[in-house]
């Protein structure tokens, strides 16, 4: 009798936050990442929403769609606690939510099995709580892939923040 074998696939996410206070060479509106974070903070799992699957699957088997690379991919934040759910199309956050282009050379994808998203918040950004975290193909409406809830902290007026994502998959 021959033996019946499954398919597994394993997704798996990772999420941090390099937290700089801006030191007085750079001023509280500069973006300042020359400094050691005074915190990094690091936290798994989100939720790949239907919306962004589709997208993937359009971009994989066709010609068409929008890419969540360089040129259109960018990482938002909001300060919204609802919980994450498979049908959103945005982050949840009524005014409070704020995305931000890919830094220099960012995703990095092609090696490990893995893909990384990677922006930077200067002095003068995303200042509120940081609750709810996403990647999207557009700097507004376009597509959310993936949405995270997780109490992350407050971020202040003179802090840079920098905000990455690794997507592994095996």
């Amino acid at each position: 009798m021959e033996k019946l074998s499954t398919d597994k696939a394993h997704y798996r996410t990772q999420w941090a936050i390099a937290k700089h206070k801006n030191c007085e060479a750079c001023g509280p509106d500069a973006v300042c990442t020359h400094t050691s974070p005074y915190e990094v903070s690091k936290f798994d799992m989100n939720m790949l929403l239907n919306a962004g699957i589709n997208q993937l699957w359009t971009i994989l088997c066709s010609s068409g769609g929008t890419k969540f690379d360089n040129t259109n991919a960018y990482l938002g934040v909001g300060d919204s606690s609802t919980a994450e759910a498979a049908t959103q199309t945005d982050l949840q956050a009524a005014t409070n939510k704020l995305r931000k282009a890919m830094d220099a050379s960012y995703p990095t994808y092609g090696t490990s099995q893995k893909a990384t998203w990677k922006s930077t918040f200067g002095g003068t950004d995303a200042n509120f709580a940081w609750n709810e975290f996403g990647v999207f193909n557009a700097s507004s409406g376009g597509i959310m892939l993936n949405r995270k809830v997780s109490s992350q902290g407050t971020k202040t007026s003179g802090q840079t923040w920098e905000l990455s994502l690794d997507i592994s998959l095996s």
